[in-house]
């Protein structure tokens, strides 16, 4: 039998000491959760048994130490939730929390705003696609520009974090050598400079942000009209096979499926 050694280790760590605390608050990237509890009794049983169930992707960590909670605002028998590239966590309603309780809140808040593609979860993350699409933003966090581009995705999913309908996926070409040819060569883009598109999951078919004559990278103001312009339809992934004079009149989108159907030329073949 094959046996994962890291389900069967301790699924909550301990946070008892100030380094510890400052390695917990540079994890950004990670969706975490953390609870203040009086000890190993039955309130902190209920939050390691929850913690079991999100083994590997989700991590969890407890204090028993009165410093760290405060330090952390955190009251007896409380939960805080950490969002990728939030600066300030949720607060898990109730105390004391029973096991469902915490299941329950993690499964509905574990698609974060902003998520990191990651070699250790990616069949995961991109398998919880959006009605079938993904946003995806490619930037080298290395990079100055990448970097820059970054930091204005963070700020939108830190305007947006409430908005259930939108999570970007943000991949760092980097993390991902063998890939990225190919990503160029099926999206037709260059990973050298920032990217966001819409992608769609079943063909790969996608519509990307042109960001390649400007030298100035988009605002988070700009960044967040477009965003709601893919939210509500008017940009999606056929939009590649249309027209400019389409792309001008959104009223006039549509889908292939939809085009065929609806092709006037046939209803007139068809009445003679």
């Amino acid at each position: 039998y094959y046996i994962d050694v890291n389900v069967l280790e301790d699924p909550v760590e301990m946070i008892n000491s100030a380094m510890e605390l400052r390695a917990f608050e540079r994890m950004e990237e990670d969706i975490r959760l953390i609870g203040y509890f009086k000890g190993e009794d039955s309130y902190y049983k209920a939050f390691q048994e929850a913690s079991e169930r999100f083994q590997p992707y989700i991590k969890f960590f407890a204090t028993f130490d009165k410093s760290v909670a405060k330090h952390l605002s955190l009251k007896m028998n409380e939960v805080n939730f950490y969002e990728p590239f939030m600066e300030e966590p949720a607060i898990l309603p109730g105390r004391p929390l029973s096991e469902m309780d915490i299941v329950e809140f993690v499964n509905q808040h574990r698609r974060a705003t902003l998520r990191k593609l990651r070699a250790e979860n990616m069949f995961e993350t991109w398998e919880d696609d959006m009605d079938g699409i993904h946003i995806v933003a490619f930037a080298e966090e290395e990079d100055p520009d990448g970097y820059e581009f970054l930091e204005i995705l963070k700020d939108v999913a830190r305007d947006n974090t409430n908005n259930p309908e939108l999570s970007i996926v943000w991949i760092d070409p980097d993390d991902f050598p063998l890939l990225t040819t190919y990503w160029e060569k099926t999206f037709k883009l260059d990973l050298f400079r920032p990217q966001i598109g819409v992608v769609n999951v079943t063909d790969a078919d996608s519509v990307w942000l042109d960001m390649s004559n400007d030298e100035d990278l988009p605002t988070p103001e700009e960044l967040e009209d477009w965003i709601e312009d893919v939210l509500s339809g008017r940009v999606n992934t056929e939009d590649d096979d249309e027209s400019a004079d389409d792309r001008e009149h959104p009223d006039s989108y549509v889908t292939e499926d939809s085009s065929e159907s609806h092709d006037p030329d046939e209803e007139e073949d068809s009445d003679d």
